[in-house]
C-alpha cells in the first residue's frame, strides 16, 4: 500500500502546553511540492472522501481532533488515525481513502501536489478497482522489446 507517515514538527510553549505551534516544509518534510492546501470542518461521526487522486499526491493532517482515516489500495484496508497534529499521512497518487471524524469540530487539512481538478476524481469503488486492476496489467507489459533495452 502506497503511504507513509510522517512526523510534523509540533512545538509547545514552555509555559503553557495547550499552546503549540505545528509546522513542515514542502520537498523537504514531504516529497512533493505543495500546490494546493485545504482544511475540512465536519462533525463527529460524518464521513467524507470515498475518492481517490489519480496523479496528486496529498499529505493529511489533524491540528485538532481525531480523524480516522481509511486507506485502501484494492486488495488491502488500513486505517490510520490522526489524533495529534504531530502526525501527518501522506498518500501517494492512486490510493482510495475514506474519512471518518471521531471527534466533534476536528480540523482535517490537505497539502496537494495537484490543483483542483474534479474530473480527475475517482468517487465510484468498482471504478476504482478497475483503475488499479489496469495499472497492474500496464506495468506487467514488457516495454524493453519496444526501447532496445535488454539485448
Amino acid at each position: 500500500m502506497e503511504y507513509q507517515l510522517v512526523k510534523i514538527r509540533t512545538v509547545f510553549t514552555e509555559d503553557d502546553i495547550e499552546s503549540g505551534l505545528s509546522f513542515l516544509e514542502a520537498e523537504q518534510d514531504i516529497p512533493f511540492k505543495i500546490n494546493r492546501l485545504y482544511c475540512v470542518y465536519e462533525r463527529e461521526n460524518k464521513q467524507k472522501g470515498f475518492h481517490l487522486h489519480k496523479h496528486s499526491w496529498q499529505l493529511l493532517f489533524c491540528p485538532y481532533g481525531v480523524i480516522d482515516v481509511l486507506i485502501d489500495d484494492g486488495e488491502k484496508r488500513k486505517v490510520v488515525s490522526l489524533d495529534t497534529p504531530s502526525k501527518g499521512l501522506i498518500l501517494h497518487p492512486g490510493v482510495w481513502r475514506e474519512i471518518t471524524w471521531k471527534v466533534k469540530d476536528s480540523v482535517l487539512c490537505v497539502a496537494t501536489s495537484g490543483h483542483y481538478e474534479p474530473e480527475r476524481l475517482r468517487t465510484d469503488y468498482n471504478m476504482y478497482l478497475d483503475f488499479i486492476r489496469d495499472r497492474k496489467l500496464d506495468n506487467q507489459i514488457d516495454t524493453s522489446k519496444f526501447y532496445g533495452e535488454g539485448k
